[in-house]
């Protein structure tokens, strides 16, 4: 894997993340979001719901490309890096707190991913 490889799974990861967040946008404005199924149909249609919709779709095309120049024992792991971009994210954007079992959490899958990349480079 070169380091265009590396950015562009990083990039998707960020693509992935963002509409996450887009979405976590789009519920807390949502008070009846699954009050009904129309309101459910509805719910795909604002703003917020919508672009994130169309992040994951945009992250869904990249991810594809990405399988043809990847191995996915790799590209997989890598996208881990998710949580932490997640829980940085969630402070700064949500105001969610950072706490020490977070942090553990993290870090713990972030040595798990470091592991499976290392036996790959073998």
């Amino acid at each position: 894997m070169n380091f265009t490889h590396l950015i562009l799974v990083l990039c998707n990861t960020l693509i992935l993340v963002s509409g996450q967040f887009l979405w976590k946008i789009g519920m807390e404005r949502q008070a009846d979001a699954f009050s009904s199924v129309f309101s459910v149909v509805k719910l795909f249609f604002t703003p917020f719901i919508f672009s994130g919709l169309a992040m994951y779709g945009l992250a869904t095309v990249l991810w594809l490309f990405i399988l043809t120049k990847v191995p996915l024992s790799i590209a997989y792991p890598l996208q881990s890096s998710a949580y932490v971009i997640a829980v940085v994210g969630a402070f700064f954007i949500f105001g969610e707190s950072i706490t020490p079992w977070k942090i553990a959490g993290v870090c713990f899958i972030m040595l798990g991913v470091s592991i499976i990349g290392l036996s790959e480079m073998r």
